[in-house]
């Protein structure tokens, strides 16, 4: 089965482009095929730190958003990563209410799983809340909790949308926090995660640092296994 995965979360600052990076390097050191679009015009990240896997799609234009459904049912065993840029949301469900899209997928074949990002702030909450409302169980969900973002995640297990979403099968992972330096200088030099944990000349990350993005990316891999994507 075709599977497309939206990794969204409507707020800007959330680690939308970090889960997306982190799902592509998964795919690849599986040797996994998959194809990923990417939907921020300025800075797109599977364009800039995997773009011979990346295309550029334009969120507010059908033809383009239906390159993506076209993708996952030509080749059915190569997963569709799309990185959705904040801000989003409303024109991405307009194309699948339009299109019929959630209706059509299983006919095509195609499963599609929305990968809510989150902070610790009350931000995502309200927008993981409208995602519900929206949505319900005709989608399939992972939450990922951030941590890079914050670490508690108390609001959201108070607020009931964390039940909710586990009562529609949602699934949840978490992303540790990763030292700040060692990401700054990953992305200032556009590397890939692999890239990153490989180089070691003057201006790549240090002995311990590469060892340090290798636990925190083996970590992230753990969590990922048991979605079994």
């Amino acid at each position: 089965m075709a599977h497309i995965h939206f990794i969204g979360g409507e707020k800007g600052g959330v680690g939308k482009s970090l889960v997306a990076r982190i799902l592509a390097q998964y795919l690849i050191d599986h040797e996994r095929p998959f194809l990923g679009f990417d939907t921020d015009k300025s800075h797109g990240a599977l364009m800039r730190f995997y773009a011979g896997y990346a295309s550029p799609v334009v969120v507010d234009n059908y033809e383009s958003l239906d390159a993506i459904v076209e993708a996952a049912a030509a080749e059915p065993d190569r997963s569709i990563l799309v990185d959705l840029a904040a801000q989003t949301q409303d024109a991405l469900t307009q194309w699948m209410d339009d299109s019929g899209l959630l209706e059509l997928s299983s006919e095509l074949g195609v499963a599609i799983t929305y990968w809510h990002v989150m902070d610790s702030g009350r931000d995502s909450v309200d927008l993981l809340k409208k995602l519900l409302d929206r949505f319900g169980s005709r989608m399939n969900y992972v939450l990922v909790q951030n941590h890079i973002r914050g670490d508690n995640f108390d609001l959201l297990d108070a607020s009931g949308e964390k039940q909710r979403a586990l009562e529609l099968h949602a699934r949840i992972i978490n992303v540790k926090r990763l030292h700040e330096t060692s990401m700054i200088k990953i992305d200032g030099h556009s590397s890939s995660f692999w890239s990153a944990t490989q180089r070691a000349d003057a201006h790549a990350l240090g002995i311990l640092e590469r060892q340090r993005v290798k636990m925190w990316l083996k970590h992230a891999y753990s969590e990922i296994d048991t979605l079994h994507v």
